[in-house]
């Protein structure tokens, strides 16, 4: 084990994760060289480092996603470690290579487990061998369409199309017949292969009205730990907008269950890290199926941090210095309720167009978690995601911390741009929402009966 101490850590993203990861390096005692593209050189997390270094022009393409560039700008900070955040080339197999190549640490799992779990059929095939239970399926990726008709009728509709090489969403559709089938498979396959360079497809039954539960896992090459579950059903096309810990409504039993099988998965890959189990949770007959494995620190990581009281991102970076895990399962306990909401620069009344812009004013709620980019007189560059801060609250139970969400969110003051912040402030305050009467297929057809006006 090296004390990462003294050492300098790359941090290979942008945004409010970079500031995160910036804030668990300092208290780690490291010096810190931050990536930025020609149009983030004034972001905040570029002016919390010690060295920032360009790395080129503002397609992302030509900058956060080229591995070359990338793996030079950190060689030449004198980098002893590469954190990659979320996104961008967090889960990309090669760039962990590369990293681990030029003489660094990547702070996450090796490239050989991201590259099995990052493909889909992989990874369904390695939760089956652990004993995880998966959603019944295609047994691989399938290329031919009349494989694709076979497969389907034998699984039984509704199917899912899926992509065999991403997640985030990337191309999905729900076949409801084989006409279906025929008319939104050239879809999904040219949607997977634009996103991911893949046009693999394999299909899922469809669960009605499940809910997305998910599960965080740390390893550290020999074993594994979780940190219990997060509930993350309310979703917008398929991303997701507000995240909790734990989730609501699972018995003890259920519970314990999926953690074990979690635990099991990360140990059998040699897992390294932080690293999140997603499920597909039917509330009707408990039962719980794997969806796929995100092998990198997750947006809504601050959910478990507030009930755990664990920092997640120094634990990874402990872990990339030689470090074995500091905590025994039984240490990891549960302390009260936490939420979290994606604040967006988006316009909730006009479709939530993506509204790039200059914060004029910024004033969080004192005594609250609000992570973020932004400061006032921050220019919001358009060619990036829309994510800028997450507001986290924690109460003695769920319904003390929506209580707290609600104040929370009419207290934050973001001027200058819209944002999202009319959506989370409709929800914290919405019964069904506070019952719990949620799942994965909620959001929309709410925001068509709850339009959000200006």
């Amino acid at each position: 084990m090296i004390d990462p101490a003294g050492r300098t850590l790359f941090i290979a993203n942008r945004g409010e994760i970079a500031v995160r990861i910036n804030r668990a390096a300092r208290a780690l005692g490291m010096k810190v060289a931050q990536a930025h593209s020609d149009a983030d050189a004034d972001m905040l997390a570029v002016r919390l480092a010690d060295i920032p270094v360009n790395v080129g022009p503002p397609a992302a393409k030509k900058s956060y996603l080229d591995i070359d560039r990338v793996v030079a700008a950190a060689r030449e900070a004198g980098a002893d470690a590469v954190h990659p955040g979320y996104g961008f080339l967090a889960e990309n197999a090669g760039f962990a290579d590369a990293v681990e190549a030029a003489g660094m640490r990547f702070v996450g799992p090796t490239g050989a487990t991201i590259a099995r779990m990052g493909d889909k059929v992989a990874a369904r095939e390695a939760a089956a061998s652990a004993g995880v239970p998966t959603v019944p399926g295609s047994a691989g990726r399938i290329e031919e369409p009349e494989a694709l008709a076979a497969e389907a009728a034998r699984i039984g509709f509704p199917v899912m199309l899926k992509a065999a090489a991403g997640g985030g969403g990337r191309g999905i559709r729900v076949a409801e017949s084989a006409e279906d089938l025929a008319r939104l498979a050239p879809q999904a396959r040219a949607e997977a292969l634009a996103a991911f360079g893949d046009g693999g497809l394999y299909l899922e039954r469809l669960v009605r009205n499940a809910r997305h539960v998910e599960v965080q896992v740390m390893g550290d090459g020999a074993r594994a730990i979780h940190l219990f579950e997060r509930e993350c059903s309310l979703q917008r096309r398929r991303q997701k907008v507000w995240e909790e810990a734990p989730a609501f409504g699972l018995r003890p039993e259920v519970r314990d269950r999926m953690c074990a099988a979690s635990v099991r998965l990360a140990e059998a890959v040699s897992y390294r890290g932080a690293g999140t189990l997603e499920y597909l949770y039917d509330p009707l007959t408990e039962e719980f199926f794997f969806l796929e494995m995100n092998t990198r620190i997750q947006v809504e990581h601050p959910v478990t941090e507030m009930v755990t009281g664990v920092d997640l991102v120094a634990e990874m970076i402990r872990i990339a210095f030689g470090a074995p895990l500091s905590l025994r399962q039984e240490d990891v306990r549960l302390s009260g309720h936490a939420i979290e909401v994606r604040v967006n620069a988006e316009d909730p009344s006009k479709g939530f167009l993506p509204f790039p812009g200059l914060c004029s004013r910024l004033q969080a709620p004192p005594g609250v978690r609000f992570d973020t980019m932004l400061y006032e007189g921050y220019a919001i560059p358009p060619f990036y995601d829309s994510l800028v801060g997450k507001l986290i609250v924690h109460g003695p139970d769920r319904a003390g911390a929506i209580a707290a969400l609600r104040d929370a969110v009419d207290s934050l003051l973001i001027e200058g741009l819209p944002t999202t912040l009319p959506l989370h402030a409709a929800l914290a305050r919405d019964p069904d929402v506070a019952a719990g009467r949620i799942h994965t297929q909620f959001l929309e057809p709410w925001l068509e009966a709850n339009p959000l006006g200006p």
